[in-house]
């Protein structure tokens, strides 16, 4: 009887390769992708740290499956140690990040982090090259190598801020969008590395990246856009708001107010507000012959500026007390 379910049990579908696997000891593709993808999802909580064991150091038995026992932990950029040879990294940076290899394309992250904190200079005539490549790794399924080039990203925006303007869009666009997705730890880099860049790039230079964003058909993206939008602005300063023009950026304030998310329609109210505030400090102070009438009001401006409904919206959020279907004479 149990020579007969054996033979049964041989005749089932895959179940010679699995009897085969298991008897000789190897591992097939499937199951070693499988393993990778369990070790990821239970050390992605933890900063991308490579074991000091050399990648080229491979046990014989474990041929193929050598990157699923590496240690991997994400560092946060003040625990980065320097590099012992700048030098000799730098010569083999953009190799290493053009890698198949998961582990060995980590590793080359973290040392563009080091480089860029250690040794700034260096590493600036490489940025053209480097970037693309880190836009391809936030690219990349596997949650390590996705969320290491956040980090990165995130040290970039900190370390050159202005001098990578020209390079930035698709690291934006890449940032917008892991922002936006389920995955929790990935989003949260990714919100990060966008506060990152709005606080360290100029708001000059980054508001005409950030505002087509707006308008994605993702609502997400745009919410996520408006935030940094919202984060943005006051990065002007009183004088740069109204030299950047409040009647500008009051128009992309009202057109988030009615989006779909509650985050965008968040960072649309703060941005609004905002604009009150510099629009109130920039006004002459009244004297004794200026006549008492609402011209030159916030809720005038907001009139003038906008459509009825957006300034009813606009007026409605910063003045709190204004009721919808009110409108001032001005």
């Amino acid at each position: 009887m149990s020579g007969k379910a054996l033979r049964d049990l041989n005749l089932l579908p895959g179940a010679e390769t699995r009897i085969d696997s298991c008897s000789k000891g190897s591992i097939t593709k499937s199951i070693t992708e499988n393993s990778c993808e369990n070790l990821d999802k239970r050390q992605m909580k933890f900063p991308v740290y490579l074991s000091s064991t050399p990648s080229n150091e491979v046990d014989s038995r474990n041929a193929g499956v050598e990157i699923g026992t590496s240690e991997v932990e994400y560092i946060e950029s003040e625990n980065l140690d320097d590099l012992a040879d700048a030098d000799a990294s730098l010569s083999t940076i953009l190799a290493n990040l053009d890698s198949k290899n998961w582990v060995l394309l980590c590793a080359a992250l973290n040392n563009v982090r080091r480089l860029s904190i250690f040794h700034k200079e260096m590493l600036l005539e490489f940025l053209g090259n480097v970037i693309p490549l880190i836009v391809k790794s936030l690219k990349n399924p596997r949650s390590a190598v996705c969320k290491t080039a956040i980090m990165t990203s995130a040290d970039i925006f900190k370390v050159y801020s202005d001098h990578i303007i020209d390079s930035s869009e698709p690291l934006l666009v890449q940032l917008l969008l892991k922002s936006s997705q389920d995955k929790r730890f990935v989003c949260e880099a990714a919100e990060r590395a966008l506060i990152a860049m709005t606080t360290w790039v100029s708001p000059t230079l980054l508001l005409p990246k950030l505002i087509p964003h707006l308008k994605h058909k993702n609502p997400r993206i745009r919410a996520k856009a408006s935030m940094c939008v919202s984060r943005s602005v006051p990065q002007l300063g009183v004088e740069g708001i109204i030299a950047y023009g409040i009647d500008k950026l009051i128009q992309i304030a009202a057109s988030q107010l009615s989006d779909q998310l509650p985050e965008s329609r968040e960072a649309a109210r703060s941005l609004a507000l905002e604009l009150q505030s510099v629009y109130e400090k920039s006004k002459p102070p009244p004297t004794e012959d200026s006549e008492q009438t609402e011209t030159g009001s916030w809720e005038c401006f907001c009139q003038e500026k906008l459509s009825p409904l957006n300034a009813q919206a606009v007026i409605r959020v910063t003045a709190g007390c204004a009721k919808e279907g009110v409108v001032l004479s001005c």
